[in-house]
């Protein structure tokens, strides 16, 4: 399987309401956070690979998200219950995922 592929199979797997970091997404494929960000922007299957649920290892959006920025990004995590701090951080004890 080739790395794209392995980083959308474990991206499909993350629930409503839970997101996961770059970082955590490329220790797991054996690669670096920055080839996860660039297989995310590649994705032609956000419905199913919902890559909006990918954030940084800081707990914020990145301001690269391919579907419609940052502010469509957050749009659709607060729509799953997600939330942000002042700061605009995401507490990944709570909402982390993996």
């Amino acid at each position: 399987m080739k790395t794209f592929e392995k980083v959308y199979k474990i991206v499909a797997r993350i629930p409503r309401g839970k997101v996961t970091t770059y970082g955590i997404i490329s220790k797991m494929v054996g690669t670096s956070p920055r080839v996860v960000g660039y297989a995310l922007h590649a994705n032609r299957d956000p419905k199913n690979v919902p890559c909006h649920r990918v954030i940084n290892s800081k707990g914020k959006i990145s301001s690269g998200y391919a579907f419609g920025g940052p502010g469509i990004q957050k749009k659709l995590l607060e729509s799953e219950g997600i939330k942000f701090d002042v700061n605009e951080k995401v507490d990944l004890n709570k909402f982390g995922y993996l």
